[in-house]
């Protein structure tokens, strides 16, 4: 497994989700992030195996809920710059560094 690091935009995606899913429903918000780990853990195992959608820029969909896993590789480091809902304006993750 390589080390990663998770871009604060993500994290903030993240937060945002989590809290959005608790508040539809107690526990929501814990299995979305057991997704969201899984799916982390098999970009983690084959990071090569997911599509490039922008430049250098893959994504992994997250299973059982609507959003993925933008991703750059960085010699051995994976860099998540989000974690996006994939209904929302799908160019809006570029902007991120």
């Amino acid at each position: 497994m390589t080390d990663f690091i998770l871009r604060p935009a993500a994290v903030g995606d993240l937060r945002e989700a989590y809290a959005w899913y608790e508040k539809e429903r107690a526990g929501l918000g814990q299995e979305f992030l057991r997704e969201v780990r899984a799916t982390l853990d098999r970009v983690l195992d084959q990071p090569r195996a997911y599509p490039v959608i922008h430049r250098d820029t893959r994504r992994a969909i997250v299973r059982r809920f609507p959003y993925a896993l933008f991703y750059r590789r960085m010699d051995d480091l994976t860099v998540f710059v989000a974690c996006y809902h994939m209904r929302r304006d799908p160019k809006g993750w570029q902007r991120r560094r």
